[in-house]
């Protein structure tokens, strides 16, 4: 495979430079119950507008009723891959506060979560990719749902697995090099 660690034209944290988005997860890997709670604390101290915290997550570990309920929901590439995951994290933006006032950050604020989630499981030897390819109506309807609460995305979490394990095209798109725009492309202006 081809190596991982982001080739930065600035020095950033080495976390940050080995993290990637595998599709191949270790199928052996469990997680006991609480093991996740390391990921999803550095989760709750992430910013957010006002304090608000409006995310919520839906913590499902493979072969549970709720794992097998957000694999279901799956779309395209997603469904042939994440099963391989220890578990499948939905991550749930609070739009609505409990009077029924918008949160118009919400989604911006689950994202900073998410992003804190991902840096945090690395960190512990854990790898995660994110996922928007998903049935977004039928989780709201087997996790009930209201509309206050909308899935915005999956996290896949769980120990690295081996190539051999994916299908040709997933194979071809895991050992692939990592590329990014150049960060001068990503700046629109700079003073």
């Amino acid at each position: 495979m081809t190596p991982r660690t982001a080739q930065t034209s600035a020095p950033v944290l080495d976390t940050l430079a080995e993290r990637w988005s595998p599709r191949s997860f270790d199928t052996e890997h469990t997680f006991p119950e609480g093991a996740l709670r390391g990921v999803l604390e550095a989760a709750r101290w992430a910013p957010s507008a006002n304090n608000s915290q409006p995310w919520r997550f839906i913590v499902a570990r493979r072969g549970s009723a709720s794992f097998a309920r957000i694999e279901g929901a799956l779309a395209g590439f997603n469904r042939e891959w994440a099963g391989l995951a220890a578990a499948l994290i939905v991550n749930v933006a609070e739009v609505e506060d409990a009077e029924g006032g918008p949160r118009p950050w919400a989604e911006y604020d689950l994202g900073q979560a998410v992003a804190h989630l991902s840096v945090q499981a690395h960190a512990e030897g854990f790898h995660t990719h994110q996922m928007g390819g998903f049935d977004r109506e039928a989780i709201r309807a087997v996790f009930d749902l209201d509309e206050r609460l909308r899935p915005v995305s999956i996290t896949a979490i769980g120990l690295l697995g081996g190539l051999e394990q994916l299908s040709d095209t997933l194979r071809e798109r895991e050992a692939a090099p990592r590329t990014r725009l150049t960060l001068e492309d990503l700046i629109l202006v700079r003073d």
